[in-house]
C-alpha cells in the first residue's frame, strides 16, 4: 500500500473516468495525500476532499433528473432574463444596438422579451458574460454535495481545512493578471470552496466568466476583487509539478518526497474499450458556435503542460477518453459505464507497470 499526491486533470464529462480510476486505488488499499485539480479535474478533488468515496462519486455521475436524463445535463443551462442584472441589461451592447432601431417598445421590454428566446439568451450571456451557460446549475449541485458531507453553503477554503484537514488546491486563470491562480487554504483563505471551484470549471466561452468578490478576501496578499477568473486549463490543466516540486509560497511547506506521485490524465488518444456507439448529441448543437468553441477549447487545453508531462511520465495514469466530448453531459447509461471501465482497467495497467511502487512493496515484504 503507498500514498499519493493526486493531479486531476481538467476535462469536462470526460473527467467521469476519475471515478474508475479511484475505485481500483480504493480496492488495492491506496491512499491519498494532497488533492490538485484543474476544471473537471477540481470538481473530483474537491469531492474527494470532502469524504466522498468512489462509490459515491459514482452515485452522482448516475444521478436522473425527473425527465430521465442525466443530471449533469443540467450544468448547460439556459440564460433567462432573471439571470442578468438591470446593470448588465442596460450598459448591454445590444441595448445600445436596440437604440439605433425605431421601434415602438420600451428598449427594456423588447429585451426581456428578446431574452425569453433561448437562442437570443445564449448569445446575450455569450456577449455580456463570457459565455453561453450560466453555471447556476452546477453551483447549486455542488453546495448541495458539499452540505451533504457537513461543508456550509459559505464554507471558505481554510475553514474547509479546518474541519477536513485534507490540502486541497484547485487551479484557475485569472485574465485580468494574466495569472495562474491556485486556490487552497494558504493562498486564498476567504474564497468560498463552491467558487473555487465554480472559477475552476469556467471553460472560456461555454459557462460564464467569474468575477471575482470583494468579501472573498486577498490571493497571496493581493487584492482580486473585480477581476475576471475562468477554467484553470487556460494556463495549466495538469499542474503536475505542483506536487512533484517544492513550492512553498503556494503548497506549503509539504515534502514532496513524503508520497508518491500521480497524475490522471484525460487521454483523448487512447480508445475507450467496449465504447457503444455514441447516442448522444450536444447540448444546443443548433448553436454551431458553441460546438466549434468546445472543439478548440479541447484543443488548447489538451496542448498544455507537454514539459512536465514527458518528465514524470512514469507517474501518469493515463486514462481514455477517446471519442468522448468536453460538453458530453447528457451521455447514455453506456458511455458512461464504459468511460468509468475504462479508468479501472487503466489503473490497473498503471499500478502493475510502477517501478517505484513494486520496488517499495518489494522491500516492505522482505523479512
Amino acid at each position: 500500500m503507498a500514498t499519493f499526491d493526486v493531479v486531476f486533470e481538467g476535462g469536462g464529462a470526460k473527467g467521469s473516468a476519475f471515478v474508475g480510476a479511484l475505485q481500483i486505488l480504493k480496492e488495492r488499499g491506496h491512499s491519498l495525500r494532497r488533492l490538485v485539480g484543474t476544471s473537471a479535474g477540481a470538481i473530483t478533488a474537491a469531492m474527494v476532499a470532502a469524504g466522498y468515496t468512489p462509490e459515491e462519486l459514482l452515485e452522482a455521475v448516475n444521478e436522473k433528473q425527473p425527465n430521465g436524463k442525466p443530471r449533469f445535463s443540467a450544468f448547460m443551462d439556459r440564460p433567462s432574463s432573471s439571470s442578468f442584472t438591470d446593470a448588465q441589461k442596460e450598459n448591454s451592447e445590444f441595448a445600445k444596438a436596440l437604440e439605433a432601431i425605431p421601434i415602438p417598445l420600451p428598449r427594456k421590454t423588447l429585451l426581456n422579451l428578446l431574452l425569453d428566446n433561448a437562442i437570443y439568451a445564449h448569445l446575450f450571456s455569450f456577449e455580456e458574460c463570457g459565455g453561453f451557460f450560466c453555471g447556476l446549475n452546477f453551483l447549486a449541485w455542488l453546495t448541495e454535495k458539499f452540505q451533504a458531507k457537513g461543508m456550509a453553503a459559505d464554507e471558505t477554503l481554510a475553514s474547509f481545512y479546518a474541519k477536513k484537514g485534507v490540502d486541497l488546491s484547485v487551479v484557475a486563470s485569472d485574465t485580468h493578471d494574466m495569472e495562474m491562480l491556485v486556490l487552497n487554504h494558504r493562498t486564498a483563505p476567504d474564497c468560498p470552496l463552491v467558487w473555487a471551484v465554480r472559477m475552476s470549471m469556467s471553460i472560456p466561452f461555454i459557462w460564464q466568466e467569474v468575477v471575482w468578490k470583494e468579501e472573498w478576501g486577498l490571493y497571496c496578499g493581493r487584492s482580486k476583487a473585480g477581476n475576471t477568473v475562468v477554467d484553470g486549463g487556460v494556463l495549466s490543466n495538469f499542474p503536475i509539478r505542483l506536487i512533484a516540486e517544492r513550492v512553498p509560497e503556494i503548497m506549503g511547506d509539504t515534502d514532496p518526497a513524503g508520497a508518491l506521485n500521480l497524475g490522471l490524465l484525460l487521454d483523448e488518444t487512447r480508445a475507450v474499450p467496449g465504447l457503444p456507439a455514441s447516442e448522444s448529441h450536444p447540448p444546443f448543437e443548433h448553436l454551431r458556435t458553441v460546438q466549434r468553441v468546445s472543439r478548440l477549447m479541447d484543443t488548447m487545453m489538451g496542448a498544455q503542460d507537454n514539459e512536465e508531462m514527458r518528465e514524470h511520465a512514469g507517474e501518469i495514469c493515463r486514462l481514455p477518453v477517446e471519442g468522448y466530448g468536453t460538453t458530453e453531459f447528457n451521455m447514455s447509461d453506456e458511455r458512461l459505464a464504459a468511460l468509468v471501465a475504462g479508468g479501472r482497467t487503466a489503473m490497473m495497467e498503471h499500478l502493475a507497470n510502477r517501478r517505484d511502487l513494486n520496488a517499495s512493496s518489494a522491500r516492505a515484504a522482505q523479512p
